[in-house]
């Protein structure tokens, strides 16, 4: 992979962003390798994503923010700029179901995904051999009713201990307390089966087959306070008929679930996605 710097902007929409954005970049000989630009009409804001060749700048990042923070304030963007060869480090929560976090490790091992798995967190003991066999921490933190409080406590320590970016719900069957959503607000992924908004909450499956759906679905998004209603990165559909059992749905929706979230884990550690209102720009 080529050493970049991904610049991504979000701003009150007007004429003369990207003319000021690349005469900046042309400045200081900066070598744009991908440009990607969304307006959108309705709100009236703008949205850019950026990759420089990291050798074609002659300063690192700390010089490039304070040379950029000029522009950043005329235009009042939201932006932020990212180094390719820092690997954003990520934490994998899961329960018992396996193929949402054995389809992670693997793309992680076969370098399909250019971030580093730092740890595991899960309530149940059942993957543990999986993910030591990658020689990933695995760290069991069971949850009840009684002990809901100590126990994402202890999940908060983790995450800050290994200064994660992003934390990925691959199928981890419990809700996150409010403090955590708004903690980590834009930076912990879910996976739920189904194709939301339809079919939220528990046993999505069933209440498809008994709609008599043509299509089952799933949808990768960022965690809010508000259960299942945050903003949708991605999503993916498979095709179902009349013969298909509750099981067959099961089985075919799997493969949906890891596939959707592989692709909304790797647009969010490539910064391709910006969230604003409750919504998402995802840049290909």
């Amino acid at each position: 992979m080529e050493h970049t710097y991904r610049l991504v902007i979000s701003c009150p929409d007007r004429v003369g962003i990207v003319a000021k954005v690349s005469n900046f970049l042309s400045t200081y000989n900066g070598w744009i390798t991908e440009a990607s630009h969304h307006s959108d009409t309705q709100t009236g804001w703008f949205f850019m994503r950026h990759e420089i060749k990291a050798s074609s700048i002659p300063f690192g990042l700390d010089q490039f923010r304070a040379a950029f923070e000029p522009i950043a304030r005329e235009f009042n963007m939201n932006w932020h700029i990212a180094d390719s060869a820092r690997p954003k480090k990520v934490i994998l929560m899961c329960s018992k179901e396996s193929h949402c976090v054995a389809d992670l490790l693997h793309r992680w091992h076969s370098r399909e995904i250019n971030a580093e798995i730092v740890a595991v967190i899960s309530n149940h003991e059942d993957l543990r051999r999986m993910v030591e066999w990658h020689e990933i921490p695995y760290h069991y933190i069971p949850v009840n009713q009684n002990n809901r409080d100590e126990a994402f406590g202890e999940v908060d320590g983790l995450i800050e201990g290994y200064e994660a970016d992003v934390v990925v719900l691959a199928r981890y069957m419990q809700v996150l307390p409010a403090s955590l959503c708004e903690k980590y607000a834009g930076q912990v992924i879910n996976i739920h089966h189904s194709f939301l908004p339809s079919f939220a909450g528990a046993r999505p499956y069933h209440q498809a087959y008994s709609r008599g759906v043509k299509l089952i679905g799933a949808t990768c998004h960022y965690v809010t306070q508000d259960l299942d209603e945050g903003p949708i990165i991605e999503q993916d559909v498979i095709r179902i008929s009349h013969s298909d059992s509750i099981e067959d749905m099961v089985r075919l929706g799997k493969d949906v679930e890891k596939n959707a979230l592989s692709r909304g884990l790797r647009a969010h550690i490539e910064d391709r996605v910006i969230t604003y209102e409750n919504k998402t720009v995802v840049f290909d």
